[in-house]
C-alpha cells in the first residue's frame, strides 16, 4: 500500500502516465510508415526488415520481465526513468547505423524503453484508481492510440518532404526529452514500509503460473502479435499489393490508429457491462473478420484493414484489468510477466509476417493477422471456460 495521495496529486500523476503512453504510441508506430524508406535506403529484405521489428520486442520483453519487479522493489517511477533513457540512447542508434544488426541492437533498447512505460504506465493506473481501473486502462491505451496515430501523419508528412527516414527519428528525440523531465520532476507516493512491499517469490509461483494465467500469457501475446503486424507492415503492404501512394497508405495507418482510440473511448463504456472476457471475444471476432476482407477482398476492401482497429482497441487494456481483478499481491511482477509475453507477440509478430512475405508474398505473410486472430479468439473461448468452472465451484 502507498501513502494515500491527494487529488491533485492523483490528477498529474495520471496525466504523467497519459503522457508517457502518447510517446510510447507515437515512438513504437515511426517503424511503420519509414520501413519502406529504410528497406529501400539500404537494400534489405523483407526478413531483414522483420528482424529489425523482432529486435524491437526482444527489448520490449526484457523490459517488461524486469521492470516489473523494479516497480515493487524501486517504486511506481522507476521504470518510467528507464524508459526515458532507453528511449534517448536507442533513438541515436538507430538514426545513426546502417548496418542491420546494429539497426536491430538499436531497435532493442527502444524497446527497452517502450516496455518500461507499458510496464510503468498500467502500474501507476492500477495503483491509482483500483476501483475504476477497467475505464482507465482504456483511457491510457486511448493516449497511445493518439499517438500512433500522429506518428503516421507526422513520418508521411516529412517523408512527402523529401526527409529521410532517419531525420523523422530523430525528431523524437523532442518528446523523449520531455518524458523525462516530466518524470524526473513528478513526485510519486512512497509505499508504507509493511510486509507487502517485499515480493513473496514463493506466493508469485503459486499465482502467476497457473493452467489459467498461461492462457492470459498466450492471449496477450497472440494480440499484441496482430496489433504491431498490422501497424508495421500495413504501409508496405497497401503500397505493393494495392499501388497507393506514401501519402494514402501512412493516412490507413492514421486510420486504424484513429479506429483503436475510438474504440477505446466507446469500449471503455460497456465492457463492465458485458463483462472483460465476453468484450474481448466480441473484438477479436471483429477485428479477424475486418482483416481477412481487407486482405482477401477486392482494393475497394482495403479500408476493412485501418476499420480493423476498432474491434482490436479494447482487448490489450481488458485482458490487463481483468488479470489485474484476480490478483492484488504482487501486481507489479504479475504484470511485468503478462507484458513480457505481450513481448514475445510482438516480437514473433512482425518477424513472421516478414519471412511469411519473403516465401509466399506481402498478401500471404500479411494474412498471418488473421491465423492470430483465430488463436486469440479460441485462447479466449478457454479462458471463460476456467472462469465459467470457477463460479461453479465457488
Amino acid at each position: 500500500m502507498m501513502h494515500k495521495p491527494t487529488p491533485k496529486l492523483i490528477a498529474l500523476l495520471t496525466a504523467a502516465a497519459f503522457f508517457a503512453f502518447f510517446v510510447f504510441g507515437f515512438t513504437d508506430n515511426l517503424k511503420g510508415p519509414t520501413l519502406p524508406a529504410l528497406l529501400a535506403d539500404l537494400k534489405l529484405t523483407y526478413s531483414q526488415g522483420g528482424t529489425i521489428l523482432f529486435g524491437a520486442y526482444v527489448g520490449f520483453l526484457l523490459a517488461t520481465l524486469f521492470n516489473g519487479i523494479l516497480s515493487d522493489v524501486a517504486g511506481k517511477k522507476a521504470p518510467l526513468l528507464v524508459a526515458g533513457a532507453c528511449l534517448a540512447l536507442g533513438i541515436w542508434g538507430f538514426s545513426a547505423f546502417s548496418n542491420a544488426g546494429l539497426l536491430t541492437a538499436a531497435m532493442l533498447v527502444v524497446g527497452m524503453g517502450l516496455g518500461s512505460i507499458e510496464l510503468g504506465g498500467n502500474s501507476f493506473i492500477v495503483d491509482l484508481h483500483p476501483e475504476r481501473k477497467g475505464l482507465m486502462l482504456n483511457w491510457l491505451a486511448v493516449f497511445h492510440g493518439v499517438g500512433s496515430m500522429a506518428a503516421p501523419i507526422f513520418a508521411g508528412r516529412m517523408l512527402e518532404a523529401g526527409q529521410s527516414w532517419r531525420a523523422v527519428y530523430r525528431w523524437d528525440w523532442l518528446l523523449v526529452g520531455l518524458l523525462l523531465a516530466v518524470f524526473w520532476l513528478v513526485r510519486y507516493p512512497r509505499p508504507k514500509v509493511t510486509h507487502t512491499t517485499k515480493i513473496n517469490f514463493a506466493g508469485l509461483r503459486q499465482t502467476a503460473f497457473t493452467t489459467e494465467m498461461g492462457w492470459f500469457y498466450f492471449a496477450i501475446g497472440v494480440y499484441v502479435a496482430v496489433e504491431i503486424g498490422v501497424a508495421a507492415w500495413i504501409v508496405e503492404f497497401l503500397q505493393k499489393t494495392h499501388a497507393q501512394s506514401v501519402a494514402a497508405s501512412t493516412t490507413a495507418l492514421s486510420v486504424f490508429f484513429l479506429m483503436v482510440t475510438v474504440g477505446r473511448l466507446a469500449g471503455s463504456f460497456f465492457i463492465e457491462r458485458l463483462g472483460y472476457l465476453r468484450s474481448v471475444l466480441i473484438a477479436t471476432t471483429g477485428a479477424g473478420v475486418t482483416i481477412a476482407l481487407g486482405v482477401f477482398g477486392p482494393s475497394g476492401f482495403s479500408f476493412f484493414l485501418p476499420l480493423s482497429g476498432f474491434f482490436a482497441s479494447i482487448i490489450f487494456p481488458t485482458l490487463t484489468a481483468e488479470v489485474s481483478d484476480r490478483h492484488q499481491e504482487n501486481m507489479g511482477a504479475i504484470l511485468g510477466l503478462l507484458f513480457t509475453f505481450a513481448g514475445v507477440g510482438g516480437m514473433l509478430g512482425p518477424w513472421l509476417i516478414g519471412v511469411g512475405s519473403d516465401l509466399w508474398g506481402i498478401q500471404l505473410g500479411f494474412a498471418t493477422n488473421v491465423a492470430f486472430c483465430t488463436l486469440l479468439a479460441l485462447a479466449i473461448i478457454v479462458l471463460m471456460r476456467f472462469k465459467s468452472l470457477e463460479r461453479k465451484s465457488s
